[in-house]
């Protein structure tokens, strides 16, 4: 059994022990990863979009004008997708997306961002840069490289 004491288990209000230390990092871990996503949330929504949709809309303008397939942005995405189809449908509704069948394979849509979304991302840019930065403002440069160090090696598996 892993102790109860820590601010994990008061924020959450827990008053039995955590089953184990890996239990208690992988809350920890979930928490942390809402309490960000909440932060770069609070920038976008305000513009009519979600984080996902945010995502999207990343994926296409690095993309460029050639657009991707509807299953290589689901790939591309931080989190993934159920949905894509109609996470698009969205952003095609908001003119942000425009999607064409590819001409060598119509059974392949292709979307990619129109004019309306890259100024959305331009104005963006900066807001979500500093998100970002003041999501692991209270990290120094090293201990920000030892968790994308150690993040990684979670979504990686073991070496």
């Amino acid at each position: 059994m892993s102790r109860v004491s820590g601010r994990l288990a008061a924020e959450l209000k827990q008053t039995r022990p955590f089953q184990s230390r890996r239990q208690e990092g992988t809350l920890a871990l979930l928490r942390t990863a809402d309490v960000v996503r909440r932060v770069v949330s609070s920038v976008v929504e305000p513009h009519g979009i979600t984080l996902q949709q945010y995502n999207v809309l990343r994926i296409l303008r690095g993309a460029g004008p050639d657009g991707l397939p509807t299953l290589e942005i689901a790939s591309r995405m931080i989190e993934s997708s159920p949905g894509i189809t109609r996470l698009l449908d969205r952003l095609e509704e908001k003119k942000l997306v425009a999607r064409v069948r590819c001409p060598k394979d119509r059974r392949r849509v292709l979307c990619t961002a129109t004019s309306e979304a890259l100024r959305l991302l331009a104005k963006l840019d900066a807001p979500v840069h500093h998100a970002d930065d003041g999501a692991l403002r209270m990290l120094s440069d090293r201990q920000t490289d030892a968790l994308i160090a150690l993040l990684e090696t979670i979504r990686t598996g073991p070496s």
